[in-house]
């Protein structure tokens, strides 16, 4: 890759990174923050899983999602299914009323974002879709 190349990269990601901090636009779509939508998410895609394999499939670690996780519960959004070997150990199952806060907040994202892509090609928005996803693996595969 070249100095030029490199450059443009992370001058553009330190700008997004700004924009986005300063612009609280996706707080103010529903009354999920960007953890709670991340986790419900997982739980949505995946299925019910307990907090350990939530923990490495988003690489925090335990204590982190089990704070969120019992963020979520108390808000009524997730509820605990108890492991049938293992007294201590439970999955995390995402509620009605969870499912529901979590498809509001992704359509309004969604919305938003067509918004942002409107004057995209169809072309432009799934390369840079794939694009951001590769640069996203990279760094996952970094740790």
């Amino acid at each position: 890759m070249d100095d030029h190349s490199l450059e443009t990269i992370e001058l553009e990601l330190a700008i997004l990174l700004r924009r986005i901090s300063l612009n609280t636009t996706f707080d103010k779509l529903g009354i999920l923050d960007r953890s709670a939508y991340l986790l419900l998410g997982q739980i949505t895609s995946h299925g019910a899983a307990g907090v350990k394999a939530l923990a490495e499939e988003s690489h925090l670690d335990i204590s982190t999602i089990s704070r969120q996780a019992a963020a979520l519960e108390q808000k009524g959004y997730v509820y605990r299914i108890p492991d049938p070997f293992d007294g201590r150990a439970y999955s995390l199952q995402i509620t009605d009323l969870g499912t529901k806060e979590y498809n509001e907040h992704k359509q309004a994202r969604l919305s938003k974002f067509a918004d942002i892509l409107k004057n995209w090609s169809d072309e432009e928005s799934e390369a840079f879709g794939k694009l951001i996803q590769k640069f996203n693996d990279s760094i996952n595969n970094m740790k």
